[in-house]
Order: C-alpha cells, then sequence, then structure tokens
C-alpha cells in the first residue's frame, strides 16, 4: 500500500486507499475494517495525505514531516480523546507546530491516523515527482 493513494473522505472516520476513481465518486477501501464501497463525490470530498500541511512557528511543512517526527519520538501515542495529553505528546515530538493555529481536533485526528498507517505497515513518504529534463537548445 502506498502512501501516495491514501485519501481522508469528509463525513467519514478513518483513512481509505484510492481504489479506483470515476466521474461521479471513487471507490475505497478501509484501512480500518478493509471493506471495499463507493463514495459520491456529491456528498463527500476526498483529501490526499499527501496534499495536507500543518501550521509551524516558521514554514508549513507536509504532514509527512509530522509523521516522520512521531516515529521518532517513539514511545507510546496518548490517548487521542484527552486533548491536553495529545498537546502535551506533540510538544515533545514537534515543537515547532503553531499550537494556535493547529486545533486540538486536528492533533487527534493525526495520531489517530498515525496509528492507522502504523498498523497498515504503511511506509510515510512523499512520491517522488520526477524532474523534467531540460533541453539543451
Amino acid at each position: 500500500m502506498e502512501y501516495s493513494k491514501l485519501v481522508a473522505v469528509t463525513g467519514l472516520p478513518g483513512l481509505f486507499e484510492l481504489v479506483n476513481s470515476k466521474s461521479d465518486g471513487a471507490i475505497v477501501k478501509s484501512l480500518t475494517d478493509k471493506t471495499t464501497r463507493f463514495v459520491s463525490n456529491r456528498i463527500h470530498s476526498f483529501t490526499h495525505l499527501e496534499s495536507i500541511e500543518i501550521y509551524t512557528v516558521r514554514d508549513n511543512v507536509n504532514l509527512v514531516d509530522v509523521f516522520n517526527a512521531m516515529d521518532k519520538a517513539g514511545g507510546s501515542l496518548p490517548d487521542d480523546k484527552d486533548a491536553a495529553a495529545v498537546k502535551k505528546y506533540f510538544e515533545k515530538a514537534y515543537p515547532d507546530m503553531d499550537f494556535e493555529r493547529v486545533y486540538a481536533s486536528d492533533m487527534k485526528k493525526m495520531v489517530k491516523w498515525f496509528d492507522v498507517l502504523k498498523k497498515n505497515n504503511v511506509e510515510i513518504v512523499l512520491s517522488e515527482i520526477p524532474e523534467e529534463e531540460e533541453e539543451e537548445q
């Protein structure tokens, strides 16, 4: 399973692997219960994990950077229902995060998503964009 194929779907909990896209929606597979279903784009929006950025005190960073910092921090993940514990965890794991602009609900979601990715052995890396070779004239 590739990180580049993972999406979050509005209105549905968890993460999904994009199996196939259609003009009126997509077929997705849940990483939690492994069920496959059609999701209409009239009701739901799809967000690729690769496109999500997190506010920091400097420049915004990709979600991959935060997940990698969480991986390096090690230890056990906090209970995602305890906002104070989640914030304290991120203060240690990723202290550059802008805690004024990143909501507690977003941090809880990152903890849940990271746990799902680890349980599914997903390699958390951005897909490489092929560099176009410049032609010399």
